[in-house]
Parts: C-alpha cells; structure tokens; sequence
C-alpha cells in the first residue's frame, strides 16, 4: 500500500517561496493540469506544482531552438541536478526554487523520483528524432513522458487504506498517463508535423493511408484520416478505462483531481471524434467554463462513483 502523506509541519519561508515559484509556473503554463490540482490539499497541491515546474522545464528544454547538442547537454544537466535532490544534496537557501521545492515534495511524499529520470529519457527521443513503428514501440516513449507523471503523481496522492487492488495502483497511473498521452497526440498531430515530429505508428499511418504525413489542414489525398482518428481514439478509450481503476483507490480530494485531468482530456477526445479534421486545422481545445464543469464534476464524486459501480457489477458478474 502506497501510503498517503499529508503532514501539518510547518514549512519554511525559503521553502514556501519556492513552491509560490512553482504554483506560478503551474497556473500560467498548464492548462488542463492546473484545474485538477486545485482540488487537491494545500501540502498535494505544492508538491504536484513541483513536478509540473521541473517536468516543464525538462519539457522546454527539448521542445526549444537550441541545437541538438545543447539540448542534450542541458538535459544532462538537468538529470545531474536530479540526481542532487535524489540525494538530499539541495539546501533550502539554493538558488533554483525547483530544486528546492521538489527536494521538499519528494521528503514530505514517497514520490518514485526516478520518473524524472525516465521523463528525461524520454525528451532525449524525441532530441533524437525517433520515430515508432508499432504500438509497442510508441507506448515505450508514452510510458516515459507520461507514465512515469501518473506514477509520480500517485506518490503524492497515496492510495487509501485498505483499498481493494492497490498494489496495482502504479500500473493504472501508468495507463492513464498514456491515454492522456495518446489524446495529446492525436491533438497535436498537424503541430507536431510542422515541427518535424512524428508519433503515431508508422504501421497505423501506413494502413490508413497516411504516410505521407500531416502538412496542411486537409488530410493526405487518397487517405482515409477520419479512420485512423477512429481507430486511435478506440485505442484511447480503452487506455482510459484501464486507467479508471486508480480511482476507487483514492482518497476524495485525489480522486477528483485526477476525474478532473483524464475528465478534460476525454473531453478533447470527443470532440477529436466528432470532427476528426479538425486537429489539422489548428489546436482542439475546451473552454475554460467547460473545464471549471468538469472539475466540479471530479469534485463531486460522480466519475469515482459511477466506475466504482462498474467494477462492482464485473465482479458480481
């Protein structure tokens, strides 16, 4: 059992500057994660803002302008100076509130830091320019850039005592990090394209026709892209239902924010499949009012209930 953590010890001034610097980073950088997380406990809600700040950090560093050898050397940095708050090296006076805050996180929640690592990996790929052929192939990638959120995010939530399954608890984070993943994908697609990126399996892309790839708004000439949304979509949806699971292991404030993320990014995917062409026109997207209504729903318990039921009527079944 993953346990919860959620201590009332004082923080420090040096420390609470530090996370105030990450919760900014947070709340003007991330989107849809920032509406989960601010459902969460004020202790969950600093350490979740101190994965996100190091996480976009490790993320603007692969996505930026500098050539490929700096990237890498910055991310190598960046994994040196993980390793650092692995091993309790970083003061609370150091000069990178990320480090600081994130040391903080990772003493006040068992937070399986090593995700960090794997998220560097995973960023050095797409540095590389790989391209997958298979599922198989791509899901390594997704497990690193976000797998490895969801297993780092359930340190910080913990699971409840007691909760039936919970040993599984890392794999659903696991699985949900990659439905989210997928959905980011398949909304980018034509964004990714014009940045010379590829993600989706060649095989898939081969099978309906589009290998030729995503350079305009409308489709591949010949291709059958609506099929190929459907069929990842499909994909997506069974990654989400899997991944659900987690749920019922949470505590009540855990559980919304994470009905709130995967709630918002099953949203996108909707409407990906409604209109599939529209990912190449320009970036899917819900409105702010549409992601407040999703967080109140997480809120609320209706998605925890209402799977929990499921789970109970397969059982029963």
């Amino acid at each position: 059992m993953i346990r919860t953590v959620d201590s009332p010890t004082p923080v420090s001034a040096p420390v609470l500057a530090a996370y105030s610097y990450c919760e900014t980073v947070t709340g003007q950088q991330a989107r849809n994660f920032a509406y989960g997380i601010r459902l969460l406990p004020a202790s969950k809600r600093r350490a979740m803002s101190a994965l996100y700040a190091f996480s976009r950090r490790v993320d603007d560093i692969g996505d930026g302008a500098l050539a490929d050898d700096v990237k890498v050397a910055r991310l190598e940095d960046t994994r040196a100076l993980l390793a650092r708050v692995q091993d309790g090296a970083v003061a609370e006076d150091d000069t990178d509130p990320v480090a600081v805050a994130l040391a903080h996180a990772a003493q006040a929640f068992p937070i399986p830091l090593g995700g960090l690592d794997e998220l560097i990996d995973g960023v050095l790929m797409d540095v590389r320019g790989e391209t997958y052929e298979t599922w198989d192939d791509l899901k390594v990638y997704c497990r690193c850039v976000a797998g490895a959120i969801g297993r780092l995010s359930l340190g910080v939530f913990g699971t409840e005592p007691g909760a039936r399954g919970a040993e599984r608890a890392p794999e659903y984070a696991d699985t949900l990090g990659l439905a989210l993943q997928l959905t980011n994908i398949l909304r980018d697609v034509r964004e990714d394209a014009g940045n010379g990126r590829t993600y989706l399996p060649s095989d898939d892309l081969a099978k309906f026709g589009c290998a030729a790839g995503f350079h305009g708004p409308t489709p591949p000439e010949g291709s059958d892209f609506a099929g190929l949304v459907h069929f990842e979509v499909r994909r997506a949806r069974a990654l989400f239902a899997e991944g659900y699971r987690l749920l019922p292991m949470l505590d009540r404030r855990s559980g919304a924010c994470v009905a709130a993320m995967a709630g918002i990014y099953r949203r996108l995917l909707d409407r990906i499949e409604r209109e599939p062409e529209a990912v190449l026109r320009g970036r899917v997207s819900l409105p702010g009012r549409e992601k407040a209504y999703v967080a109140v729903r997480g809120l609320s318990g209706i998605d925890t209930r209402r799977h929990t039921s499921r789970l109970t009527v397969r059982r029963r079944a």
